[in-house]
């Protein structure tokens, strides 16, 4: 749009989804550039579940809460609240010590239940959130306080995004019925009520 208000002249937006998943991949690569991403072998890389500060654990009620401290100062910070002695566990970034720590992070995370973790992280910028399913995001208070979804007839769903301040968006309603234009339609094309009323009758429209 600016482009054309500035030349006078539109343009082609070109825009493919392997494309976009390639771009959202800028950082792995920068990351392999740097000798940090291993792309031949899973859950061995800092993003990936090998890091013991950016994964899941599981809490003693079988759920799981994610950790994604990844800064010097959030897992400084992950460490404090989970009770464990900096100087009892490897350096952060020290892959040889990961198992060691991730044993020391699981054990602790294994005492309380999600919720109670959630509850104790909360506030904090440990980086730490309860892993929620479909059916618990809805109503977890984040997304409630910004109306993140929205319920149409019963039906629970995620609302527009991203969100524009002077032409805010919003579900206008339900999916159509298959078959619930079809006489609109075909009399817009210029079929006769009695035409669309033989061609529903011969099965050729429902």
């Amino acid at each position: 749009l600016l482009n054309a208000r500035e030349s006078g002249e539109g343009q082609v937006v070109d825009a493919a989804m392997v494309d976009g998943s390639a771009l959202l991949m800028a950082s792995h690569h920068g990351f392999a550039a740097e000798g940090w991403w291993d792309g031949t072998a899973r859950s061995s890389n800092l993003l990936d579940g090998a890091a013991p500060f950016y994964t899941t654990y599981e809490a003693s009620d079988g759920g799981r809460v994610a950790v994604g401290a990844l800064e010097p100062q959030f897992f400084a910070e992950l460490v404090g609240k989970l009770g464990l002695d900096p100087a009892e566990l490897p350096a952060q970034l020290d892959r040889e010590g990961w198992p060691t720590m991730r044993e020391a992070f699981a054990s602790r995370f294994s005492e309380r239940t999600r919720d109670e973790w959630s509850e104790h992280f909360e506030g904090s910028d440990a980086c730490v959130a309860p892993v929620l399913s479909m059916s618990e995001a809805p109503d977890h208070r984040y997304n409630r306080a910004r109306s993140t979804f929205t319920e149409l007839e019963g039906i629970v769903q995620p609302a527009p995004a991203p969100r524009f301040s002077a032409t805010p968006a919003s579900v206008e309603g339900t999916p159509c019925s298959p078959g619930e234009h079809t006489d609109r339609i075909l009399a817009d094309l210029g079929y006769s009520p009695e035409r669309i009323v033989m061609l529903r009758g011969s099965g050729a429209i429902s």
